[in-house]
């Protein structure tokens, strides 16, 4: 809705809600609060403007330099199969899905990667998007670091071959998305779940001895970065693949799309569409018990539990301060035992319930913006009703239906009316009801059929405007930074070694300030830099959006901060004369912040006898 509005300042009616799609690639190591909507800001303590304001400008920014780029342009199709890349987190969820619907695919999870290859009319590559399911969170939940996971990591590797590997991250004019599709029971961490002493966890509840928190599931690696890494670079390497022998060029010119706004609250879901083969209706949002029991890719907390269809009176009475369920609510839900009856809280409510869906057509290829994490099955499902609204009225046989997870705003999980009943995470978390799912059939089939007719379709109901209310925010602000007596802002604490060889980990230890202070959009908060020998200039070869770097930030004493940068120096790094640099800015009462800059020692680097370059593949 934002970028939207800043987009109209600057363009009129150029751009609207129908035209723009925003789809997350989807990540568990992200900044938050920036919802607006409570539920989502609960584990930031609430709304953090800061956050909001930089994203809504990192995207408004995006789309202002690609407006200023466009040029006529060819785009060629390809889609191919990966393997070993994801497993169905619940199982039996998946199960209680019909036998002979079950039966018509191979895998319990989609194996199908889509991709679009873009180039300018001369012929100069552009960029390249796809679409595969698996969420991001080979990153557990021990993670502090900002992180784009598997698909960021799978990014990186993907423009770094386009645009050179001396270009840093996002500087490069090619562009490499990897997007989400309907990954919501879809997981990196393909060992699949165990408990601490190696032992099978309960099936139908995922848990150890009663409890979930012991049951996680585990990626390809050895940790945590090593499973994103291969889990990112399966990815990377099926979609070069698919890059390179792209070959079906979409239809120049044929180009459209649909949009609306759908009030899921008590949204009339015609029996075509529904399991139970009745007219049915959606309800007012709500969580049940089995979401506060998290998923083998992050357990929650408490005595919670998947595949919970019963209530607790201790939680019951707990959960009754946020709102108390009315019985026709408890009866619409049913059998999700009610935990948080997120669509009654007071002032505002802590889930939406005006969800945007929107079609894209690009030649035969039909981009689904859906609002939310559909399951494997339930998306099928979506793809398959779309598919036959268009086929009965005339689309060619040869069409592609692709979904867009995570697009323009979000509803949390959706899950077929069969798996609802099992109530596992996934379950719980489907806001709307047991007939949600059948509920976004029927609303995309009717943008379809529009699309296919090229009649207009009504807009529907705006979503409410919170950024009018007074939002929950109980993070507190920075209110002062303050080095060590006799030091300085930008003091390295800990300076590198004189000497490197690839494979080691240079590290460095600057006092600092608090991060929050200024997010360096667009500069950084570090770099790494080689001294050229024929220029005896420094020039930067990494940052922080590199996958070689890291930067934590500790806090020390009541206001002074130490910020921990890590290299890993690979084995392609050229040898020469290094330093690490680190940048941020730091808060005084009344006069507000001011920039400070620090710099490391350099060290060398020498090659090592190892011609080869070394990594976990």
């Amino acid at each position: 809705m934002k970028v939207v509005e800043r987009l109209q300042q600057k363009y009129g009616d150029l751009y609207a809600d129908d035209n723009v799609m925003l789809s997350a690639t989807h990540t568990h190591s992200g900044p938050a609060g920036f919802s607006m909507y409570l539920l989502y800001d609960l584990n930031s303590w609430g709304f953090i403007q800061a956050h909001f304001d930089a994203i809504v400008d990192g995207i408004f920014k995006a789309i202002v330099r690609a407006h200023d780029r466009v040029e006529d342009a060819q785009v060629l199709f390809n889609r191919g199969q990966l393997d070993d890349s994801n497993i169905n987190r619940s199982p039996t969820s998946y199960l209680r899905n019909p036998e002979a619907e079950r039966q018509k695919y191979d895998w319990n999870t989609d194996h199908e990667m889509n991709l679009l290859r873009i180039n300018s009319a001369s012929g100069a590559e552009v960029g390249m998007i796809n679409w595969f399911g698996v969420h991001g969170t080979s990153m557990n939940s021990s993670n502090h670091l900002i992180s784009g996971d598997n698909k960021g990591y799978a990014s990186y590797l993907f423009e770094q071959l386009k645009n050179g590997k001396g270009v840093l991250p996002g500087k490069g004019s090619f562009i490499a998305a990897f997007g989400s599709t309907n990954e919501g029971d879809m997981s990196p961490n393909t060992k699949g779940p165990s408990c601490p002493d190696g032992s099978p966890c309960d099936d139908a509840h995922s848990t150890c001895q009663g409890r979930a928190q012991g049951c996680t599931a585990k990626g390809p690696g050895a940790d945590m970065f090593q499973s994103t890494e291969k889990i990112g670079h399966n990815q990377y390497m099926k979609a070069v693949e698919l890059y390179g022998t792209a070959a079906e060029e979409l239809s120049a010119g044929d180009i459209d799309y649909r949009f609306a706004f759908v009030d899921f609250n008590t949204l009339e879901v015609d029996a075509a569409f529904t399991s139970t083969g009745k007219n049915e209706k959606t309800c007012r949002p709500a969580l049940g018990y089995s979401f506060a029991a998290g998923t083998t890719d992050g357990p929650g907390d408490f005595t919670f539990t998947q595949n919970d269809t019963s209530t607790n009176p201790f939680w019951k009475f707990v959960s009754g301060f946020v709102a108390v369920p009315t019985a026709e609510q408890v009866a619409c839900q049913a059998p999700k035992p009610i935990l948080l009856d997120v669509g009654d809280t007071k002032p505002s409510p802590w889930a939406p319930n005006v969800m945007p869906i929107q079609i894209f057509k690009l030649g035969k290829l039909y981009l689904l913006a859906v609002p939310g994490e559909f399951t494997t099955m339930s998306g099928r499902r979506l793809k398959d009703a779309v598919r036959k609204t268009l086929l009965d009225n005339g689309a060619p046989a040869d069409i592609k239906v692709v979904i867009a997870g995570l697009s323009n705003s979000y509803c949390h999980y959706v899950t077929t009316f069969e798996e609802f009943q099992h109530q596992r995470y996934e379950g719980a978390s489907t806001l709307y009801g047991p007939h949600e799912l059948a509920g976004f059939m029927q609303e995309f089939s009717r943008l379809a059929k529009a699309m296919a007719t090229g009649q207009a379709v009504e807009r529907g109901p705006s979503p409410a405007d919170l950024s009018k209310l007074k939002l929950w925010d109980f993070q507190p602000p920075v209110i002062l930074d303050t080095p060590p007596f006799f030091k300085s802002f930008g003091t390295v604490d800990l300076q590198p070694s004189a000497h490197y060889t690839p494979g080691q980990t240079v590290q460095v230890v600057f006092w600092g300030a608090n991060p929050r202070n200024d997010y360096m959009t667009e500069t950084g908060y570090l770099t790494v830099e080689r001294l050229n020998p024929t220029t005896n200039q420094w020039e930067v070869q990494y940052d922080d959006g590199s996958w070689e770097t890291k930067m934590t930030w500790q806090r020390d004493g009541i206001s002074s901060s130490k910020i921990h940068i890590d290299f890993l120096i690979t084995f392609d790094v050229a040898p020469g004369t290094w330093r690490i640099t680190h940048s941020g800015f730091y808060k005084v009462p009344i006069l507000g912040v001011k920039p400070y800059h620090g710099v490391s020692n350099t060290f060398e680097i020498t090659a090592t006898q190892n011609p080869f370059y070394m990594s976990y593949f």
